[in-house]
């Protein structure tokens, strides 16, 4: 009896061992690569994969490799571990779709956002392009859809007319979309209620809005629903745009008035995988800045003085 209790609480143990490094292998390959400690990334995805094979985990820890490769310009490197956690992702998606968990999309949108900036960085911009139109062909119903548009995006926005936004929810009463803006440079600002990032950015543009609007400059403020509002909580959908409605308020004080529709479809159409994102449109309507990511004063102003000059 007692073997048998033994033998029950080491498999326990194994048990929660196992669990343990499904859950970290992800944050242990992220560390080693920020430590710049590349071969410790590699032993520590091979001893993974030897005792769990090449899991969803184990792809989105190999795709953060890639990541590192790439930020290391090893474009080579970069490319084949792109291609890699591609080929394996595909071999998952035979058995599973790929939302079922979120760390298979999030390492197959990763792959193809690496191996595109390794094509437009060897200067082959039209075969990423390429890729990413038939990647979304593929995955546009998933969620990694607004990621490849936001690559997409990223090789082909700058100098074309900007998407028409849609809403049908505005937070308070400005409802202003783009046709009626055409005439005014319009910087366009998507956030998330739950981004620090953009909550950070907000002096800058209350700055910027202090200084510029006078001289023509409009803002749009677009955002969605998550399907969640504080402390990660589950919300309905009415609740949730309470939640934003606050967020807003509390956060964006010196944005009050500037239109704020409430649309997953504009997040869609602009690649807003990334918030903040801000999208510069010209007098014409064309599109002249697209920057996934937060962006500090002294370069925002400059990109929105260039258009308010012409």
């Amino acid at each position: 009896m007692h073997k048998i209790t033994m033998r029950l609480r080491l498999g326990c143990v194994l048990l929660l061992l196992s669990s343990f490094a499904v859950a970290d292998i992800v944050d242990d390959v992220r560390e080693a690569l920020a430590q710049d400690n590349f071969s410790y990334a590699q032993i520590t995805l091979k001893n993974y994969r030897d005792q769990h094979g090449a899991d969803p985990a184990y792809l989105e820890a190999l795709s953060w490799t890639a990541r590192g490769a790439l930020a290391a310009r090893d474009y080579n490197q970069a490319y084949s571990l792109a291609r890699q956690t591609q080929l394996l992702s595909a071999q998952q998606l035979k058995k599973r779709k790929l939302d079922a968990e979120p760390h298979l999309p999030m390492a197959l949108g990763a792959a193809y956002e690496v191996e595109s900036e390794v094509l437009s960085a060897r200067s082959e911009k039209p075969q990423a392009i390429l890729l990413l139109k038939s990647a979304l062909q593929t995955y546009g119903n998933t969620s990694i859809a607004p990621r490849l548009q936001k690559n997409l995006n990223l090789l082909t926005f700058v100098g074309k007319p900007a998407p028409a936004l849609s809403a049908t929810e505005h937070l308070g009463k400005a409802t202003v979309g783009l046709a009626q803006l055409k005439g005014s440079p319009t910087l366009l600002f998507f956030w998330a209620h739950w981004c620090v990032d953009c909550k950070s950015e907000a002096p800058i543009l209350t700055q910027l809005r202090s200084e510029l609007e006078p001289k023509g400059l409009k803002f749009v403020a677009p955002t969605q629903r998550y399907g969640y509002a504080a402390r990660g909580e589950t919300a309905s959908p009415q609740a949730e745009f309470s939640y934003i409605d606050r967020v807003w308020q509390q956060h964006y004080s010196g944005l009050q008035g500037v239109p704020v529709p409430v649309s997953k479809q504009n997040f869609n159409t602009y690649g807003a995988s990334t918030t903040p994102t801000l999208v510069l449109v010209d007098r014409a309507g064309r599109i002249a800045m697209y920057h996934p990511g937060a962006m500090p004063y002294t370069e925002l102003r400059a990109a929105i003085d260039k258009i308010l000059a012409k």
